[in-house]
């Protein structure tokens, strides 16, 4: 039977580790018992819940979960899905390194890790470009141990992250360096090929917008994630294409999601290197 083409994605972050019930009550795909029938002999199965066992056993620890709509529900037992994890040594005060690690059992991913970063302040996730860590893994041979050493690799990997972050903290930005940077970002989300001169439903200064006093600094790793919580996150006052006012919406689709997490990563981190 078809499902709805707009059934809401579904997603569960908690602050403390997810068990099992809570994983299964959103993503029945991570405990798929077999591949999909569209996938050949070659393809080796192992469900995802088995490599998470083996990555808990090694430390990882997910706290955020969710997978993709599918118009049939026969797809859904089998669709794609991501996790986030952190490391019982990778967790502080006010953020938290993270392992995003995506899967599917229909043959539309192979596992695939991402680093990425949680911060406590705004609970938004960040995802660090794939230049950073971008580690995947087909479905043939030894999966589990080649997603426990990708980890691993993704892991070591925070340290390079760690430095991207400290340098964007000592760039501040002009008001018109911060314009240039929200108005890519714009670009990126609403540019209409078919209509290249129409408006954006949002202004620049609208994403720049803080949401609390302790993101109202001008240095660039504060105008970036000011500029991803507020593009991700939504709610932000808006026009329509009637100029009727309006708020933009939260991107819950997690490949769009992902996406542009990704751009925005990597136009911070132009800005970064045009700076330094």
């Amino acid at each position: 039977m078809l499902a709805s083409k707009f059934r809401a994605i579904t997603q569960l972050r908690k602050d403390h580790p997810l068990d099992d019930s809570q994983i299964a009550s959103v993503a029945p795909s991570i405990f798929a018992l077999d591949k999909h029938e569209t996938r050949s002999d070659r393809y080796t199965y192992i469900p995802t819940i088995d490599v998470l066992n083996h990555l808990r056993k090694e430390g990882f620890m997910p706290f955020m979960v969710c997978q993709t709509a599918v118009r049939n529900d026969e797809k859904r037992e089998h669709t794609k899905h991501m996790l986030r994890l952190r490391h019982r040594e990778q967790i502080n005060d006010r953020e938290a390194n993270e392992i995003i690690l995506l899967n599917s059992h229909d043959g539309s991913s192979s596992y695939q890790m991402l680093s990425g970063m949680f911060r406590f302040v705004c609970s938004n996730g960040l995802v660090c470009g794939e230049n950073i860590s971008d580690v995947r893994v087909p479905h043939r041979g030894d999966v589990v141990g080649q997603v426990i050493e990708g980890a691993y690799e993704v892991l070591e990997g925070f340290e390079a992250v760690n430095e991207h972050k400290d340098i964007m903290k000592q760039i501040n930005l002009s008001r018109e360096e911060q314009e240039i940077f929200a108005h890519a970002a714009l670009e990126y989300r609403y540019a209409d090929s078919k209509n290249p001169n129409a408006a954006f439903p949002v202004t620049e200064w609208a994403i720049l917008e803080p949401k609390r006093y302790e993101d109202r600094s001008n240095d660039l790793w504060t105008t970036y994630n000011r500029v991803q919580e507020n593009m991700i996150k939504g709610n932000v006052p808006a026009r329509n294409a009637k100029g009727r006012r309006t708020k933009t919406r939260e991107v819950k689709g997690m490949d769009t999601n992902l996406k542009l997490n990704q751009a925005l990563w990597k136009m911070a981190e132009q800005m970064k290197a045009l700076r330094s």
